[in-house]
């Protein structure tokens, strides 16, 4: 299996250009390494769990770590990912805009990855890495030193445990992502860390495994299943996006659909199956 080589080039969605209002541009402490959090998914919809993830991450950082995050992003998928039941990416990306903006002071949305063809994990990682450090040059600590940051990737449980299942995640894609980047894997109900993270010894020493203090269950599959029978989703995503699906009239026509883990793996190796050898299948995205 080929290695796999970072993309120096992108092809954007029209009038696209990476949300910077909430960057950070300057650290507060020179002596951090500045990191970006970034989380994929089909947010269809955004949770609570999905914000307080990012929260969660953040109080990891600062109790454990020599790092200083200096913004978060959302990454819905596109509509080409191709999962059932999957929301327009519209629809997905003004949800999770209404929900980082109402509800956070650091958290953006990034709309690259929905509004084109399917792209791997890895190579959305790249993009950030791109814009960010390439195009945008870094941040700035306060005396003026310019400094590289470092992005990586904010999922749950269940994604790092479909790194473990055969066929569904490239090598070379898992090298990159967790040797070049690395990871934020926040505890969800039902998973197992330590399990999850065997196969991936490796790696060990760029994935962080964060502890929920407060279990919290909620997903989006069990949202849409609420919705698909008239109940209320009232506090368990924010305010303004339940308003809006009730506007729009979301999820009520939907049939019955896998959980995220499950969604992604067979999605992953049904695309897998017309993928070339040299590039493996790939990657998958969770955080549905």
């Amino acid at each position: 299996m080929g290695s796999y080589q970072p993309r120096s080039s992108f092809t954007d969605p029209p009038s696209y250009s990476l949300p910077t209002h909430r960057l950070q541009r300057t650290l507060r402490n020179s002596e951090k390494q500045p990191i970006v959090l970034v989380a994929c998914g089909s947010f269809s919809p955004i949770t609570y769990l999905h914000l307080r993830m990012f929260e969660m991450a953040k109080d990891y950082v600062r109790q454990n770590t020599d790092f200083e995050i200096i913004g978060g992003y959302l990454s819905p998928v596109s509509d080409q990912y191709n999962k059932p039941g999957l929301l327009a990416a519209h629809h997905r990306v003004h949800m999770c805009n209404l929900a980082a903006e109402q509800t956070s002071s650091w958290l953006m949305v990034d709309p690259w990855e929905a509004f084109q063809s399917y792209q791997r994990t890895a190579v959305v990682l790249d993009h950030f890495d791109h814009e960010i450090n390439t195009k945008l040059g870094g941040v700035y600590t306060q005396d003026g030193e310019q400094r590289n940051v470092r992005i990586l990737l904010l999922a749950g449980s269940d994604l790092i445990a479909t790194m473990s299942q055969p066929g569904v995640w490239s090598e070379a894609d898992l090298d990159h992502i967790l040797g070049r980047y690395g990871t934020f894997i926040v505890e969800r109900a039902g998973s197992d860390l330590d399990q999850a993270i065997d196969s991936l010894a490796r790696w060990r020493h760029n994935i962080h495994l964060v502890h929920q203090l407060i279990q919290n269950d909620v997903s989006s599959t069990k949202v849409r299943l609420f919705l698909r029978r008239g109940l209320s989703v009232r506090y368990l995503l924010p305010s303004q996006v339940v308003d809006y699906i009730e506007q729009n009239g979301l999820y009520v026509g939907d049939g019955p659909d896998a959980s995220a883990a499950s969604g992604a793996v067979a999605a992953e190796k049904e695309r897998a199956k017309g993928k070339g050898k040299e590039e493996g299948p790939s990657t998958p995205k969770l955080q549905s």
